[in-house]
């Protein structure tokens, strides 16, 4: 098993940035594979962003390039998501989520997820 705990979240300005953290324990696989997604009410979880562990390939939803980076920490276990240029459509509950084999965007391809963390921006 893979347990995922996220921090990072929280009330933003417009323009403003955040940098998320998603702590991953248990047993591991090089070959692992982390994601992001968001949520937003009323609509479908949203591919963000997806990092591969062992060769740091990366992959950014369309909407998401230019603003949103995505790393890793090998020694500390700990995938990134840096937010950047935030606007109020951005607002949703980002979730980090874990899966073997090649990168997906799709969020039914991923065995292991985080609680999620509110990422809100408001003026």
């Amino acid at each position: 098993q893979v347990q995922l705990v996220e921090s990072g979240g929280g009330l933003v300005q417009p323009g403003g940035s955040l940098r998320l953290s998603c702590a991953a324990s248990g047993r591991t696989f090089s070959g692992y594979v982390m994601g992001w997604f968001r949520q937003a009410p009323g609509k479908e979880r949203e591919f963000v962003a997806v990092i591969t562990w062992s060769t740091n390939l990366i992959y950014y939803a369309d909407s998401a390039k230019g603003r949103v980076t995505i790393s890793r920490d090998t020694a500390k276990n700990t995938v990134y998501l840096q937010l950047n240029s935030l606007k109020p459509e951005d607002t949703a509950v980002y979730y980090c989520a874990c899966k073997w084999g090649g990168p997906s965007s799709a969020a039914a391809a991923y065995a292991y997820w985080g609680q999620g963390t509110q990422v809100t921006v408001s003026s």
